[in-house]
């Protein structure tokens, strides 16, 4: 097999992942508590979510995304800094082997991490992670109201697929629209290639 070519099937496991600006954790009831409190802020940012995961939000939270990943459905991960500081979580969803596709979402960040290294160091691992297993397909998708994650996705270099309209239903009851992003095997490449010259940006910066 050559480096360009992907495995003959899709398993994507769930080891912890790390580089030079996160580590992702697996969920355990060890790094409970502190995602917990991580997640315990910016009510305004939860609600185009479909579920919600602050507060008294939480144990709801934490329980349907076990579940989720009991059933094959989901892989769940704790979002760490260098420093061992937990500041949010991320997720593989709709985990296909027989289509070999997945999707990274259900990504919520703490206010002081958000627009610096942390979310493309967290999708350098993600993405890598599911191409190197086999992945034909990755997709990102946000509510259409959101602006900021909507211009977040592009800089990655995923391709704007559409608006699937009137997709989900909010915790809060608001019935949003969907905007589908993905990036491909063969788009890869290039899109790695921009996230680690962002990420050595960020590197350059941290060493002034």
């Amino acid at each position: 097999m050559s480096g360009t070519e992907p495995p003959a099937a899709f398993c994507l496991a769930s080891p912890a992942l790390e580089n030079d600006f996160v580590r992702l954790e697996p969920y355990t009831e060890a790094n409970r508590d502190a995602l917990a409190d991580a997640l315990d802020v910016d009510p305004e940012a939860w609600a185009v979510f479909s579920s919600a995961g602050f507060g008294e939000h939480f144990a709801a939270w934490w329980d349907a995304a076990l579940k989720a990943s009991a059933a094959g459905e989901r892989l769940n991960f704790v979002v760490r800094l260098k420093d061992g500081a937990v500041v949010g979580s991320t997720s593989y969803l709709g985990v296909s082997e027989a289509h070999r596709h997945v999707e990274i979402g259900a990504t919520f960040l703490h206010p002081r991490v958000r627009g610096g290294a942390v979310n493309p160091a967290i999708k350098r691992l993600m993405l890598s992670h599911a191409f190197e297993a086999g992945a034909h397909r990755v997709q990102i998708v946000t509510d259409a109201r959101n602006a900021r994650s909507q211009a977040a996705i592009a800089k990655l270099g995923a391709v704007r697929e559409g608006v699937l309209r009137r997709d989900k239903v909010t915790w809060t009851g608001h019935v949003r629209d969907t905007v589908v992003y993905s990036i491909i095997a063969a788009e890869w490449p290039g899109v790695r290639d921009r996230l680690d010259s962002r990420l050595a940006t960020f590197r350059g910066a941290s060493s002034d």
